[in-house]
């Protein structure tokens, strides 16, 4: 649908100018920049919308305050194939994780000998899981 609106507005500005697009411009000058930036615009966007999708090759920056918002229909995934690689705050992407995937964290019972609240794995406790899952929004 965007290369052919792309298409139909490329060819209404060619032959003529497009009322849309029209400005007051002081000098030919700015006209000509902005008939060059639309030109380029024209050029450049079907490369990022491939099938429907947006193909990025490069990283997208976001401004500090500024989210992501979603609808709250069907729901929205972040990778589609436990095959695909995540990663966060600097941490190498991995595939989703298995009982399999890596090895236990260490566990240690603490002076009780039995796993409780003051059990731990890897250094964590359960309380401390839940606080970081929850810290992240990914448990209530």
């Amino acid at each position: 649908m965007a290369e052919n609106i792309i298409q139909r507005e490329s060819k209404e500005t060619r032959t003529e100018p497009n009322p849309r697009l029209e400005r007051a411009f002081d000098t030919d000058e700015e006209r000509r920049i902005r008939e060059e930036v639309i030109r380029v615009v024209r050029e450049e966007l079907p490369r990022f919308i491939v099938g429907g999708n947006f193909l990025f090759e490069r990283n997208i920056k976001m401004s500090d305050g500024k989210n992501i918002q979603l609808a709250v229909g069907t729901g929205t995934k972040i990778g589609t194939a436990a095959t695909q690689k995540l990663g966060f705050f600097g941490e190498t992407p991995v595939v989703q994780q298995t009982t399999s995937s890596q090895s236990p964290a260490t566990f240690s019972a603490g002076t009780s000998g039995i796993v409780n609240d003051s059990a731990t794995w890897g250094g964590y406790t359960i309380g401390d899981i839940v606080a970081i899952l929850q810290a992240f929004g990914l448990i209530a």
